[in-house]
């Protein structure tokens, strides 16, 4: 499969090099009508009435499913829409004769960077039918052309999709180790049987495995000490809905964005809700508030969610922010973040980005690792010295509450 997916993305790639130097004077896109490996296609902006079209499209290629309330949630409910500082566009649609055969999704977003408010966009859903992927470029660009964003995002690449953006001029994020998942095993048996059961094991290897395998990690994970600690005294953590955020937090986020030159994605209660409450989703939300002095000192958000593939349930932390980044807030959150996991019967603890240093505070800990094939992060900036500035790895707080990866029920 790999080797069919390098031939598609070759395809792709060859056909942007070719026509870089012919963008300009491009007819628009709804009258484009070109002709591809699959036959005619023709590409147009996406409306609602696409919807049943495009939620058919990702159950055939796997993407899972969707519903009309959540596409109401993204692109009408959205709090950059809601605010009139970003644009409500769905995407693009890719069709054939009277069938859509392509989406790529477009997120409407707000960014903040050194007291300025940018309009992002991050990609959603790319998905196309194999016998058109060669036409996949065509989205992309419309992708990146789009007047009115600041900042482009593509948080969740494959490496064929990586490629792309490459070759459109979008620059992976600049910290080497953001694939880098760190994780801790709560559950030893169910784990080693989750690992057993991907490698499509013998039903009795599974089970004779998971017995051995299940004592060996259980001794190793004691003997390493790969667990997080407890809060340090002086610190007071409590947990609650995404309904019950403080009132508080909105001053926390805003005050902790301003105090530094970094790019972060706009944090406040709404855009928390509205970030990750789902309609009609079974993954469980909680909201981590670490304070000193009854002064909020950070906030953890973690997120439980079963793998029925695996028959592994998991538990996440997509979004964590510490003043300062103070080291003491951030082992406090992430003590929390395992004694819920280990509380509500999951069977691994996992985080995955956030910037260098942040990841260096966790590695105490010394939870196991695991690496994405390629960086999953791209981004590109519609004025060049900001994408330039964007170059420097220190003016990153980037994190999966970035982009779509944790956007989706």
């Amino acid at each position: 499969m790999g080797t069919v997916q390098d031939k598609l993305t070759g395809a792709v790639l060859a056909t942007i090099r070719s026509r870089r130097d012919s963008r300009e004077g491009k007819p628009k896109e709804a009258q484009a009508n070109l002709v591809r490996a699959g036959g005619p296609v023709r590409l147009r902006q996406a409306e609602f009435a696409d919807f049943e079209s495009v939620a058919a499209l990702g159950q055939r290629l796997g993407q899972g499913a969707d519903s009309k309330e959540n596409w109401k949630r993204l692109w009408v409910e959205n709090p950059a829409v809601q605010s009139g500082l970003a644009t409500s566009k769905i995407g693009w649609v890719l069709e054939s004769g009277d069938s859509v055969v392509g989406f790529f999704g477009s997120i409407p977003l707000l960014c903040e960077f050194e007291g300025k408010t940018l309009a992002a966009a991050a990609t959603c859903r790319f998905a196309v039918d194999p016998e058109f992927r060669s036409s996949a470029h065509l989205r992309v660009s419309s992708f990146l052309r789009q007047k009115d964003v600041d900042l482009f995002l593509n948080t969740t690449a494959t490496p064929a999709a990586g490629k792309i953006m490459a070759a459109m001029k979008a620059a992976p994020l600049p910290q080497a180790d953001y694939g880098t998942v760190l994780y801790w095993v709560i559950n030893p048996g169910r784990f080693v049987s989750a690992v057993f059961r991907k490698l499509e094991a013998r039903p009795v290897l599974t089970k004779v495995g998971a017995f051995l395998g299940s004592f060996a990690l259980s001794a190793e994970t004691q003997l390493r000490g790969r667990r997080p600690g407890s809060a340090t005294a002086g610190y007071d953590i409590s947990d609650g809905s995404l309904d019950e955020v403080p009132a508080d937090f909105d001053d926390f986020c805003q005050a902790e964005c301003k105090s530094r030159s970094r790019l972060t994605g706009k944090r406040n209660a709404v855009t928390l809700r509205w970030h990750f409450a789902f309609p009609g989703s079974k993954k469980e939300c909680r909201v981590w508030i670490c304070r000193r002095e009854d002064k909020i000192a950070g906030y953890a958000i973690t997120r439980q969610e079963f793998d029925s593939a695996m028959g592994l349930r998991r538990t996440t932390v997509p979004d964590l922010l510490a003043a300062e980044d103070n080291p003491q807030v951030v082992r406090a959150l992430i003590a929390a973040a395992y004694a819920t996991a280990k509380r509500s019967d999951s069977h691994v603890l996992e985080v995955m980005g956030f910037p260098a240093h942040i990841k260096q505070i966790l590695m105490e800990s010394n939870p196991y690792t695991r690496q994405y094939p390629s960086n999953p992060y791209f981004y590109k900036a519609r004025d060049r010295a900001l994408h330039e500035r964007l170059s420097n790895s220190d003016v990153w707080y980037a994190c999966p509450f970035d982009g779509d990866a944790t956007l989706w029920p």
